[in-house]
C-alpha cells in the first residue's frame, strides 16, 4: 500500500486498492489513503503473507496459459494505478486474477478490484478484458468476475469519487455496519460512538 501511495502523490493517479477500501468503507479508505493511518490484525497479517507468496516477480507457461505475476499497471485514461497480483493470458485474451484471504467476496468490492486491473489492461493493450477472478486462499476456488456494463459503470464512478476524496482530504463519517468488526481500524474510529453520537444528536 505505501508504494501506491507514494505513486499517486507522484503522479496524481488514484491506487486501485483504494477503489476497494471505499466500496469496503469510505471513512477506512480516507484513513489508509488520506491520513495515512494503517492497523494490522489478524485478517490484514494473512493478506500481507499471502500477497508475500503471491509477489514474486516473473513469468511462466502453465499448460496453454501464459502468467505474469506482480506486474504495476497504470491508466492514464481513467487516471489509474497499482500492482496486479497476477496476469493471465490464453488464447491471446488478457485475464486479471487478484488474490484474497477469506472463502468468498461478501461486499463487492474484491470485483470492483478487478474490474479497476481490467481497465488499466484494456488501457496498456488496446484489447478487450471480459473477465477476471478473484482467488480466496481460504477455500481455494476462483470467484469469476465478468466485466459488464454496470460494473465498469461502477468502477468508473468510484474512481473518481475516490479522486476527489484524496484530493479534498474531506472526511466521510464512520457508519457502524457489520463489517466493522473485522477491520484493523476500528479503534481508530471508533463506529459505535459516532453512532450512538448521532441518536443523541437527534433526540436533543
Amino acid at each position: 500500500m505505501n508504494d501506491e501511495v507514494k505513486r499517486v502523490k507522484e503522479v496524481n493517479h488514484v491506487p486501485i486498492a483504494a477503489l476497494n477500501q471505499y466500496a469496503f468503507c469510505p471513512h477506512r479508505c480516507w484513513r489508509m489513503f488520506c491520513a495515512g493511518e494503517f492497523v494490522d490484525n489478524q485478517y490484514t497479517l494473512e493478506g500481507t503473507r499471502l500477497h508475500e507468496r503471491v509477489h514474486t516477480l516473473g513469468s511462466s507457461q502453465r499448460e496453454e496459459i501464459w502468467q505474469v505475476r506482480a506486474i504495476w499497471l497504470k491508466s492514464d485514461c481513467y487516471g489509474l494505478i497499482g500492482k496486479s497480483d497476477l496476469v493471465e493470458r490464453q488464447d491471446g485474451r488478457l485475464c486479471p486474477v487478484e488474490y484474497k484471504r477469506g472463502q468468498k467476496g461478501e461486499f463487492g468490492n474484491d470485483a470492483l478490484q478487478v474490474c479497476a486491473q481490467a481497465l488499466c489492461l484494456e488501457d496498456m493493450t488496446g484489447q478487450v478484458v471480459a473477465e477476471g477472478f478473484v482467488y480466496y486462499a481460504n477455500s481455494h476456488q476462483r470467484q469469476r468476475v465478468k466485466m459488464t456494463a454496470a460494473l465498469r459503470a461502477e468502477a468508473i464512478a468510484t474512481i473518481e469519487t475516490v479522486r476527489s476524496l484524496i484530493q479534498t482530504g474531506a472526511m466521510p463519517l464512520p457508519v457502524y455496519q457489520k463489517r466493522c468488526q473485522g477491520c484493523s481500524l476500528r479503534g481508530h474510529c471508533l463506529p459505535m460512538a459516532a453512532k450512538k453520537l448521532k441518536k443523541y444528536q437527534e433526540a436533543v
